[in-house]
């Protein structure tokens, strides 16, 4: 078989197959060299480890993660008040505990309003209920210094773009801000730490479990 007959078949079987399918076939051909990067399904506790260690990976925005996928991080208000009513006290009591499980991490709530009023009107009724979500975090026995600063959004960032009256615009939002003493890094006692503590907790939470199964077979 002569050559050029040769590429000319693999051609056409390359084209072949790019057709029955929707992905694009041997893709990396037209791709430079370490085109392809893992996007950590792959070693990702071992990626996760290396990136913490060079100080690649800012430890701070994966625990506000965490805390924003376990606990409701958004308090709602009424209409031109900074008032917690019953609801937004029990949100702030979930996140007071989760909070006091990690007394190395700081914390930054932002305050936001509807659109209804003035921009100066809002900033300030912004920063009203950021305080008074602040306050209530204190009350629920998380030390003051441990949140860091106290925002007013304002009017500047609604989820919902409407002029009129909008529940979901007003609202404050707890978030994770870094470390106690400006501590940026985690390679270090405190992380240590945390790491014991939920390493403890989760062999803990994996016995009782175990336990459980262990009844359930015996009954």
């Amino acid at each position: 078989m002569s050559t050029t007959l040769k590429l000319t078949l693999a051609a056409t079987s390359f084209i072949a197959l790019t057709a029955c399918s929707d992905a694009p076939v041997f893709s990396s051909w037209t791709q430079e060299m370490g085109g392809f990067v893992d996007d950590g399904t792959f070693g990702n506790a071992t990626m996760n480890n290396t990136l913490v260690q060079t100080g690649q990976l800012n430890y701070a925005i994966n625990l506000n993660e965490r805390f924003a996928a376990e606990v409701e991080t958004t308090v709602n208000f009424e209409f031109n008040s900074a008032i917690l009513d019953g609801p937004a006290r029990a949100i702030i009591q979930k996140q007071a505990r989760y909070i006091a499980q990690f007394p190395e991490v700081r914390y930054r709530v932002f305050g936001h309003t509807d659109l209804v009023g003035s921009d100066a009107y809002n900033k300030s009724l912004g920063m009203r209920r950021a305080r008074a979500v602040v306050a209530e975090l204190v009350r629920n026995g998380i030390d003051r210094s441990r949140l860091e600063a106290v925002i007013s959004e304002g009017e500047t960032r609604p989820l919902v773009a409407t002029t009129t009256p909008e529940r979901r615009n007003r609202r404050t939002v707890t978030e994770v801000s870094g470390f106690v003493q400006n501590n940026p890094m985690v390679i270090n006692s405190s992380y240590a730490e945390i790491v014991q503590r939920e390493y403890i907790e989760s062999a803990a939470a994996a016995s009782d479990l175990i336990e459980f199964g262990a009844s359930e077979l015996e009954e």
